[in-house]
């Protein structure tokens, strides 16, 4: 399991265990499961998609430490 965590500038969007997170990096999507290597990535409008949910974003940042992540992204309207 995973430890995500999503901040924008006006609230903590979620926090949870998930089993996997889909980001749309700016080199193209990616998928994290668990185990992930260490990473730190920038993120393009589009969507994150974990456990059958997803936001919308404007773009951001990403984290992967010790199957903890953390997206600190600006989120459409």
């Amino acid at each position: 399991m995973l430890t995500l965590k999503i901040v924008s500038p006006e609230r903590i969007e979620f926090t949870g265990e998930v089993e996997s997170v889909k980001v749309p990096g700016t080199q193209g999507s990616f998928e994290i499961l668990t185990g992930h290597a260490p990473i730190i990535s920038t993120l393009q409008k589009g969507v994150v998609e974990f456990d059958g949910q997803q936001v919308e974003i404007l773009g951001g940042f990403v984290e992967v430490q010790q199957n903890e992540v953390s997206l600190c992204v600006e989120k459409t309207e």
